[in-house]
């Protein structure tokens, strides 16, 4: 292939082990894609091409003399603006944050720097991460690399049309009520939000503590299962990574999907769109030809668990936000400061309630669900990317209720704390990419992936890319 930056990660890795590539002409030819297309997506925030040749250079340097760094030796990657990198600056997509410098670096790009990533820049994403849309009213919005006049989702922006438009190989997203599965679903890609708490979230921006979720947005499952191989585990610097063992993400990918039960939902994620739920029922069908066994299963009262969610979040990001609010509430745009303020009129016992709510309520789909299923498949969003125009929500009485229809499949299982996947599984009649949603039990992220990547070498969606 002649246009390098069209392999994925685990390709482009394996080409610079075997010396066919180089680690700086992996970068120049993500390079050359970003000045031809991010003029017109906006992807990026912070570009730092100096930096990613230095660097690329050290890198062919050390394999030429047998020294590898790890799975990602060489190969390029740009991050949401929102993973702290020591002495470099951290916008968060914000006004606010312009011109902050963080003082230490994130575990997960510590982590992906010691397996020899490199690291292009800092990527566009929602203010603050708040935001299903992905509108970005301070660094301009990103646009969806499959058709310019939609929305990418967000709060994840950037990086998920960066990824469908092959301008590096992998990035990191965050995910508090959907921002990694709503990007990857709206733009075509693969996005993993972990369990919660089995990516490190130390030195990353906070916007809800008890929600918040790191993880990867990839083009194929198998660079996802590479990424989340270098970045789960236990972090000294976060109390909240659990210390569960992490398997072989990459290994695991061969179990296949044979006699896998795949739960199929009677309610609630019905709701989609017709060529949503018709481009799942496709899935489905490929699934079964691979051996599967699709199984009907109920589905607990998730209206409940999804007006639990603003309970959590609203008044953790509203404790987060409380100072600037008091004192530079003009920097914030306009839909973000409405949904941060509504988070101060939520009383303590509704917080308290929807936090000691959790437990049974997970409980209680894990009984329902998993003991009939091993993955339940959903759709990811309601519907396709809307056009930006048509979601420039930024204020009114029903803002809330117009920005919650963009998550309602995603933000349960944050509150429920539970691992989804979503996998590109086709295209609309208008070309817009359609994504569906794997969901497991607490840290079984592997069978997720596993059954994935079977998926993706069942199809062909994945290996599309925009024109």
């Amino acid at each position: 292939m002649s246009d390098l930056a069209l392999l994925s990660a685990s390709e482009i890795a394996k080409r610079i082990r075997l010396g066919t590539a180089t680690a700086r002409e992996a970068v120049e030819a993500c390079l050359a894609r970003i000045e031809r297309l991010d003029g017109r997506l906006n992807a990026f925030i912070a570009l730092d091409e100096e930096h990613a040749r230095r660097t690329a250079d050290l890198a062919d340097a050390e394999a030429k003399r047998g020294r590898w760094h790890g799975p990602l030796h060489g190969v390029p990657l740009a991050h949401k603006d929102m993973y702290y990198r020591e002495g470099r600056i951290a916008t968060c997509g914000s006004k606010i944050r312009n011109e902050w410098v963080a003082a230490a670096t994130a575990t997960v790009l510590s982590r992906l720097d010691a397996a020899g990533a490199l690291d292009l820049g800092t990527l566009n994403m929602a203010e603050f991460a708040l935001g299903p849309t992905g509108h970005n009213w301070h660094h301009g919005h990103a646009r969806n690399a499959w058709n310019p006049d939609h929305i990418t989702g967000g709060s994840s922006s950037g990086s998920a049309t960066g990824i469908a438009a092959r301008m590096f190989y992998g990035t990191l997203g965050s995910d508090t009520g959907g921002s990694i599965r709503l990007p990857a679903h709206f733009c075509g890609v693969v996005g993993l939000k972990p369990t919660w708490g089995r990516v490190s979230r130390a030195n990353a921006m906070p916007l809800s503590w008890s929600l918040d979720c790191v993880g990867p947005l990839t083009r194929t499952v198998e660079d996802n299962a590479l990424m989340m191989s270098v970045i789960a585990g236990a972090d000294p610097l976060d109390p909240t990574a659990a210390d569960e063992p992490v398997p072989d993400y990459v290994a695991g990918l061969s179990r296949g999907v044979s006699n896998l039960r795949i739960g199929v939902p009677t309610s609630f994620f019905t709701e989609a769109d017709a060529e949503t739920l018709r481009l799942l029922a496709d899935a489905r069908e490929v699934f079964a030809r691979l051996g599967a066994v699709l199984v009907e299963v109920p589905i607990p009262d998730m209206e409940k668990v999804g007006a639990y969610f603003p309970m959590v979040m609203g008044p953790e990001s509203a404790t987060i936000h409380r100072e600037w609010l008091r004192t530079r509430p003009a920097d914030y745009s306009a839909q973000v400061r409405a949904r941060l303020e509504a988070g101060l009129t939520v009383p303590a016992t509704f917080y308290l309630d929807a936090l000691r709510a959790r437990g049974p309520l997970l409980a209680e789909f894990t009984e329902t669900v998993f003991s009939r299923c091993d993955i339940l498949m959903v759709p990811s969003g309601m519907f396709p990317a809307p056009t930006v125009a048509e979601s420039e929500i930024t204020g009114g009485p029903d803002l809330v209720a117009k920005l919650t229809n963009f998550p309602r499949f995603t933000r349960v299982f944050n509150y429920l704390g539970l691992p989804g996947l979503t996998v590109p599984a086709g295209f609309t009649a208008a070309g817009l990419p359609v994504g569906m949603q794997l969901v497991g039990r607490p840290f079984d992220e592997a069978t997720l992936l596993s059954a994935g990547h079977a998926y993706q070498q069942a199809t062909a969606w994945h290996t599309r890319a925009p024109a």
